[in-house]
């Protein structure tokens, strides 16, 4: 079990001490990150909390995993790595848009 923790359910009002805040009280916290939606900079309402030991950790999902916060009920589990992303986006017109043919 590693030391980082994934939080789902997060009131989007939640900053990231209130996040520290609330996981100090099972141990100590490393770091916690509430993520943003990268074009408003709103919360997406999860976050991740890193802890300085495993136990600690598994304590603070035990006490917390289920809990209410701001009439959101959290989802407290251990982070699992990040999957890889599919190459993503994009049109495949080849950039020339338009109905095709070079008429000039």
């Amino acid at each position: 079990m590693g030391s980082k923790i994934y939080v789902g359910g997060l009131p989007y009002s939640t900053t990231e001490q209130q996040l520290s805040d609330l996981f100090a009280v099972h141990g100590a916290v490393t770091s916690s990150r509430i993520i943003t939606d990268k074009f408003t900079g709103q919360s997406r309402g999860f976050g991740f909390v890193e802890m300085s030991s495993d136990s600690e950790a598994q304590a603070a999902i035990t006490a917390l995993n289920g809990t209410e916060l701001g009439g959101r009920t959290l989802t407290v589990n251990e982070a699992r790595p990040q999957e890889p992303r599919s190459g993503g986006g994009g049109g495949g017109r080849g950039g020339r848009g338009g109905s095709g043919g070079d008429r000039y």
